[in-house]
């Protein structure tokens, strides 16, 4: 058993307006029951994604409508084959290495779970260790225990002028996503954005990344309590969606809820495809694991569901599933051409095509890459190269064989006729 830890209720204005709309919601539903006594089928369950603003986009009914824009489609990706062409070691000796942000110029900035410590990478190999109040602050707030610890980090596509870094660490009470200022390796004064995310040894989460919407998105865990995974007054098992500063945006699918889908077991990986579709890893139990298609809004069926099946009762079932021992993914990284997804327990870096996830067509996974030990994170670097994370140790503090080391692997992509 996981003991659980207390933790911070959502606002009461959350609560409230989570109220409101689910009674809008109810009285929707009853109408749509007495209607549907006269059709020959029942209703869906889908989910709907939320309407920008919840304002309706139609004109007025005095004012002719105006006629679409032509569009061009976005053209589909080519269906491919990757190998790796070539491996080196970019920095080893790590303290069980866990997020990685890639700064402007190519420095890497490298967060280490159990020292609660941020590293600065540079081009060219040196290593330094962040300072400042900020790091103080890291290293005397975070509490590493089992899978928490100083997790994941971001930093947007603002960085060159705002300078601002994001980190999910795990606290005494909650875990919570701070940002500070970063000039050159010292950390300004952190300031919280949202706290009260739930904690426990295990399922604590920890991704972290900027959409392409400008806005942070960040991967909680159910913290040992499979049930708060479909409540919407919880702040774990889910997908939160924020402005940069913590605030909500105005078209998430509850308003003034950070809450973008539930529904999860544990989130450790975030990214995009170049067409802007949406994709996180998801550690199972002990039966699947999980590469989803994020839809705003929609719920991914734990507990009620653990890998495919759970489209008839309105869940949204995933694009690919593994045996827990195959995968235990953590981070991912979405380029042009594949998903790739990184394996604690599989001990490899996955590959999924991307152009048979974007057609539609039942997709098969391939290793990119196999006896590295436990691979935590893979990051997308500027150059089309893949940084692989791996970890020595299995989230109990248990040593593993390999060290902690970043390596840089070259991608040899190519088409399938």
């Amino acid at each position: 058993m996981t003991d659980r830890v207390a933790r911070r209720a959502i606002p009461a204005r959350v609560r409230v307006l989570v109220a409101v709309v689910f009674a809008l919601a109810a009285a929707a539903l009853l109408v749509a029951a007495l209607a549907g006594a006269f059709d020959e089928g029942p209703a869906s369950r889908a989910p709907i994604p939320p309407s920008p603003g919840g304002a309706s986009s139609a004109p007025p009914a005095d004012e002719p409508e105006e006629p679409d824009e032509p569009t061009t489609p976005e053209p589909s990706p080519s269906r491919s084959t990757a190998t790796a062409a070539d491996v080196q070691v970019v920095a080893d000796g790590l303290d069980v290495p866990w997020g990685v942000a890639t700064l402007p110029g190519g420095d890497l900035l490298v967060s280490l779970r159990d020292s609660a410590r941020l590293v600065r990478l540079a081009t060219d190999g040196e290593r330094t260790q962040v300072d400042g109040p900020g790091a103080d602050e890291l290293r005397e707030t975070t509490v590493p225990d089992g899978e928490g610890g100083l997790l994941g980090i971001a930093v947007a596509g603002t960085f060159a002028t705002d300078e601002h870094v994001y980190v999910y660490r795990t606290g005494a009470e909650d875990n919570a996503i701070l940002r500070g200022v970063l000039d050159g390796t010292t950390l300004g004064p952190l300031e919280t954005i949202v706290d009260g995310i739930p904690k426990a040894r295990t399922h604590d989460g920890g991704a972290l990344a900027f959409g392409p919407d400008g806005r942070l998105y960040a991967g909680t865990g159910d913290a040992g309590a499979p049930e708060d995974a479909q409540d919407l007054d919880s702040l774990a098992g889910k997908i939160l969606r924020l402005e940069p500063d913590g605030s909500v945006p105005d078209d998430n699918p509850l308003p003034g809820s950070p809450v973008w889908t539930s529904g999860h077991r544990n989130v450790q990986g975030l990214g995009w495809d170049p067409a802007g579709r949406m994709y996180a890893s998801e550690l199972g139990q002990d039966t699947f694991d999980e590469l989803n298609e994020i839809v705003a809004g929609a719920s991914y069926g734990w507990p009620d569901v653990e890998g495919a099946g759970g489209a008839a009762e309105g869940f949204v079932d995933p694009l690919v599933t593994w045996t827990t021992d195959e995968a235990s993914p953590s981070g991912i990284a979405v380029t042009a051409d594949g998903v790739y997804v990184a394996a604690l327990r599989g001990e490899r870096v996955w590959r999924v095509d991307l152009g048979t996830l974007v057609r539609g067509e039942p997709a098969t996974p391939t290793v990119l890459l196999d006896g590295v030990g436990r691979v935590r994170n893979v990051v997308a670097l500027p150059d089309g190269d893949l940084l692989v994370v791996t970890g020595s140790t299995d989230g109990r503090g248990d040593p593993g064989e390999d060290d902690d080391r970043l390596l840089r692997v070259r991608l040899q992509v190519a088409e399938v006729p």
